[in-house]
């Protein structure tokens, strides 16, 4: 499981066949959401009833991990677009087959990868976007609390071990120890 460059991600989220995916796959990225969250969400929890984009994300208890309580993130305007193209009149956001029940995680992973072998990008899982957002807010310097309530990681060393990094930020790091006055 690794990060994903920007890059990278903005081909893999253009290259996507259908407004659908690109929800479900913006909803991982821009929320941290596990995909089993995002596949879970009902159309309620992202949409008003009259079909604009909620301004926060609500995940439900029951749908994660853990169960231990429910999380709200805020929609960030790049989410609010992706959502803005994608409308779903089921109770699920996400469908499953048939309009029963919503998208099953194992099929939401099948998309992905054919998506991500398509544009050969190697390595990476459902679980790349959480890690991909949660290291990018670590770059930007968002508090590390603020990064935990929004993943909904009980504890900060759970937390940590999402965070990537790289040669150059070790350099990075180095370079700022000058001890000389």
């Amino acid at each position: 499981m690794q990060a994903i460059s920007s890059l990278s991600l903005l081909s893999y989220v253009e290259g996507l066949p259908t407004e659908r995916d690109r929800a479900l796959f913006g909803i991982c990225l821009y929320t941290t959401a596990r995909v089993n969250e995002a596949c879970s969400l009902h159309t309620a929890d992202v949409y008003r009833a009259d079909g604009r984009v909620r301004d926060r994300i609500t995940f439900r208890r029951a749908t994660t991990k853990g169960k231990q309580e429910t999380r709200s993130v805020p929609v960030s305007p790049e989410l609010r677009e992706l959502l803005a193209e994608y409308r779903s009149d089921r109770p699920y956001l996400f469908p499953g087959r048939w309009g029963r029940g919503h998208i099953c995680p194992e099929s939401a992973d099948a998309i992905l990868r054919a998506a991500f072998k398509r544009l050969g990008i190697e390595g990476a899982s459902t679980h790349s976007f959480r890690r991909t957002a949660i290291t990018w807010m670590h770059n930007e310097r968002v508090p590390i609390k603020h990064i935990q309530s929004i993943s909904g990681h009980k504890s900060l060393s759970a937390l940590q071990r999402y965070i990537d990094v790289t040669e150059k930020d070790k350099e990075m790091a180095i370079s700022t120890l000058s001890f000389r006055s």
